[in-house]
């Protein structure tokens, strides 16, 4: 969009293949800024994709990262639910930042997901980003439990 650059960026709170900046980047979503961040109250299920589900003693490791409005819409319409088949909905929460900080942002939950397995490669594209991020070991194992 012409003029991305003057519309403000918000934080979102990416916890599956969009904390993959090469994936972002098949979109055209760079962040300007961006920090590892974890969300409490939810757990990761991965059914075939990635997806938040309410859990009052979980916690979801992921990154907050900022973009505008515009291209979120663009990442949800075209590539969640155009490319990936999903509809996923906005909504807000708070993260607390690797330093402990809280940090509100929004995030993305697809409230009606037909479960089914997750492709390999899928999660691999999450494990990646996990691991380069330095998300604790048994996050990252959690999230290769949904290898198929």
């Amino acid at each position: 969009m012409k003029n991305d650059a003057r519309r403000p960026a918000v934080w979102v709170f990416f916890y599956g293949s969009y904390m993959n900046f090469d994936v972002l980047a098949e979109v055209d979503l760079v962040p300007q800024a961006w920090e590892v961040a974890c969300l409490p109250g939810f757990e990761l299920s991965i059914a075939p994709r990635a997806n938040l589900v309410r859990a009052e003693r979980g916690v979801v490791w992921g990154i907050n990262a900022t973009a505008t409005h515009a291209k979120l819409d663009r990442l949800y319409s075209e590539h969640a639910k155009g490319l990936l088949g999903e509809t996923y909905l906005p909504e807000a929460v708070l993260t607390h930042t690797a330093d402990g900080a809280p940090r509100p942002a929004m995030t993305y939950i697809c409230p009606e997901m037909a479960r089914r397995p997750a492709d390999a490669a899928y999660v691999d594209r999450i494990v990646a980003p996990a691991r380069r991020f330095g998300f604790p070991a048994w996050y990252v194992e959690r999230i290769e439990s949904f290898k198929t």
